[in-house]
């Protein structure tokens, strides 16, 4: 130590004192020592000082000596990497639980002065959380609303925002001025995000902070930038139509959904288009609907999609409930709408019509697809017996079912190689069972050929 002050000229001078009786000037030497010599050459210190305060002390002198022992490996431990920010979280955590604000606080100040050595995200990710830990802390234990405020701000200014940034942060920040009821300081900072560093959660969160507030026209002003941001997003566009049909602007809400389906790019079209086919039938258009249904059959015909459509047309259309009216009007209302195009011999026709489209269609465009076939098929069938169909209609069906036959393939591996045989299971429609005679005719001509080939080489 300086001027030869060592550890066992310290142990030997507060012994002395303890044997002297003087307690309050050995504890004063014990921690005279223990601030001035390096935690590496004051092990015994640390254990004799341990001692003496369980003999001589308090709990509460015991506990200070052990945070200060701990105080000073995590001093060690930062000053050896003070990049670790885990280390900076357990010492300004040990600070927290001995409630001494300034100490916490300059624990934060040090440890966010150590910023990441490169703009990648996943360096930063770390130390983020340190700002968010200093901010709650000065909220919920300080009680500080100014220095939180201050702690954000700063926090945002560290962030290279043209590189990467968190959403995290900005939404904290918004989140902690609505809880100081400063709405507008909220809507600047989430309005600063969404110009600087626009991203999902934060749009999202920002519609439903003025959705909870009733702002629709608000609403929709964020909804456009979001869309302008990212208009692949389906989801976006199905919950700016949902909040103008939750306001009764159904043909506003129409028109959204068409400027969405009319994107180039989307990230779930199957979502979008699913939610205007749900939305025109909660609106009680038949023929719209089916109109959608036929657009969409000339994008995709997929066999999901074929079924949906049957199944649409086998539905009677939604009526919408008055509570005022009377069990007998409601039977009666009922009644009426199952008239016309609604009634449901003319709604079996049509459905049927669907099922007729969807299996040629399969047939002709992906006979190999003979899972989806037997799918439809089934579905088919199954209608025509819900609807109570003649035995003729229902036979018609059941003649197109295949047979399910157990056949063996070669297992090929990745790299060309055969590994064995496996068994699966094949369908064979009845137009294949028709062909199957003249398959046999053309393989029994290869056979033929080929023998007689190898019998003039011999």
């Amino acid at each position: 130590g300086e001027d030869g002050q060592t550890e066992e000229l310290f142990i030997k001078f507060a012994e002395f004192e303890e044997h002297s009786k003087e307690t309050e000037r050995a504890r004063t030497i014990f921690k005279y020592a223990l601030d001035h010599i390096p935690k590496s050459q004051a092990t015994e210190l640390y254990r004799r000082f341990v001692t003496f305060e369980k003999q001589h002390g308090d709990r509460e002198g015991i506990e200070d000596v052990i945070v200060s022992k701990r105080r000073f490996q995590y001093e060690e431990e930062v000053k050896r990497n003070p990049l670790s920010y885990d280390s900076w979280f357990d010492y300004a955590r040990l600070e927290e639980t001995h409630g001494d604000h300034d100490k916490v606080r300059e624990v934060y100040e040090r440890a966010i002065a150590n910023m990441p050595p490169a703009t990648e995200k996943r360096y930063w990710q770390r130390y983020i959380y340190l700002w968010i830990n200093y901010a709650l802390f000065e909220e919920l234990e300080a009680e500080d609303p100014a220095r939180t405020r201050e702690v954000y701000r700063e926090c945002l200014k560290q962030i290279p925002h043209k590189q990467f940034s968190f959403s995290k942060v900005w939404l904290m920040a918004a989140q902690f001025e609505i809880r100081q009821k400063q709405l507008t300081s909220a809507r600047k900072i989430l309005g600063l995000a969404i110009g600087t560093a626009p991203k999902n959660k934060i749009f999202k969160t920002y519609i439903n902070i003025e959705l909870q507030l009733g702002n629709v026209d608000r609403c929709r002003t964020l909804y456009e930038k979001y869309l302008e941001w990212n208009a692949a997003n389906c989801q976006a566009w199905v919950q700016f139509a949902e909040l103008e049909q939750s306001v009764a602007e159904e043909d506003r809400a129409r028109g959204i959904f068409e400027l969405a389906i009319a994107q180039p790019v989307l990230d779930m079209p199957e979502v979008l288009w699913k939610a205007y086919i749900d939305f025109e039938i909660s609106c009680g258009e038949r023929e719209r609907t089916r109109q959608l249904y036929e657009r969409l059959l000339e994008r995709t015909r997929h066999v999901k999609v074929w079924m949906s459509y049957a199944q649409f047309e086998e539905q009677p259309m939604p009526i919408e409930e008055d509570e005022e009216e009377s069990p007998e009007e409601a039977a009666a209302r009922a009644a009426a709408a199952e008239q016309g195009d609604e009634a449901p011999e003319v709604r079996a026709i049509r459905t049927r019509g669907v099922y007729e489209r969807a299996y040629r269609s399969l047939r002709e465009t992906a006979a190999d697809q003979k899972e989806e076939r037997v799918m439809l098929l089934e579905a088919w069938r199954a209608f025509e017996m819900r609807a109570g169909s003649s035995a003729e209609a229902l036979e018609a069906v059941t003649k197109k079912m295949p047979r399910r036959v157990k056949r063996k393939r070669e297992i090929v591996t990745e790299d060309g190689s055969s590994a064995g045989m496996e068994e699966y299971y094949d369908y064979i429609f009845p137009e294949e069972d028709s062909n199957a005679p003249n398959l046999k005719i053309l393989e029994a001509a290869y056979k033929w050929k080929r023998q007689k080939m190898e019998a003039s080489e011999d």
